[in-house]
């Protein structure tokens, strides 16, 4: 009887592995899961049928990758939207997907190549565009803070590069102000060498340097964007600067 027992058990599970793994049935499941919006299981679904079919079904790797950010699998979300970017599937959001998944898995430097991958596959993307130029703004800025002039504008000047005016020109007016306000504070601290002639003259061409790299950026600036007070405003308190 023990024996019998045993048997029956064991051919139940047999039965219920065979009718769980029936591919196009996982995949039916994952679609009516992620119409109803749970992801939970639309993700659970998605990923045995995936995993099944060796992830060949790039319509479905990229909702995969839809359902795993949804409940915070990062690494598998990442690694279903490159599935589907491999395979030229809904390319924009795919990079999009997979970088802010790098994102959340607070790997930088994967996340800022994503969007450099996403942005020669797909050349304009607003989305990208912002995401990318977010990133470096931020950079720059937090180098500014630390006075690591060098560094930020190497991260502002990569914004420039952008197609997006908006962001060309905010990187243009954040590198006139990071060389005007450098040039600003040069001449503060040699204000006590005023009686030394020789080297406040050398300060001086410091700062007169910085203005003119300031002039320049802003005047790019304002052929880009004539419509923003702002970049007239610092552009006029820099050539005062240069008199």
């Amino acid at each position: 009887m023990k024996k019998f027992s045993i048997l029956v058990a064991l051919c139940c599970v047999t039965g219920s592995i065979f009718a769980q793994t029936d591919p196009s049935q996982l995949k039916k499941e994952g679609n009516d899961a992620l119409n109803a919006k749970n992801y939970e299981v639309a993700f659970t679904k998605y990923d045995s049928y995936l995993k099944q079919t060796n992830g060949t079904d790039s319509v479905t790797a990229y909702n995969c990758g839809v359902c795993a950010d949804k409940t915070k699998r990062y690494a598998d979300a990442a690694k279903y939207f490159d599935i589907a970017i491999q395979k030229n599937y809904n390319l924009a959001n795919a990079y999009i997907g997979k970088a802010g998944a790098l994102k959340d898995l607070k790997k930088n430097p994967e996340y800022v190549e994503t969007l450099e991958a996403g942005l020669k596959a797909v050349p304009g993307n607003k989305t990208l565009e912002k995401l990318y130029a977010i990133y470096y703004l931020k950079e720059g800025q937090k180098f500014q803070k630390t006075g690591n002039i060098e560094k930020a504008e190497e991260n502002y000047k990569q914004v420039t590069t952008l197609s997006s005016k908006k962001w060309k020109t905010d990187a243009l007016y954040s590198l006139g102000v990071l060389f005007f306000n450098n040039g600003a504070d040069i001449l503060k601290k040699a204000a006590p060498l005023a009686s030394d002639a020789d080297k406040y003259a050398a300060e001086k061409a410091k700062a007169d340097a910085d203005f003119k790299k300031a002039n320049d950026y802003l005047q790019e600036a304002t052929t880009l964007s004539p419509e923003r007070p702002e970049i007239k405003k610092m552009l006029t308190q820099v050539q005062e600067s240069m008199k």
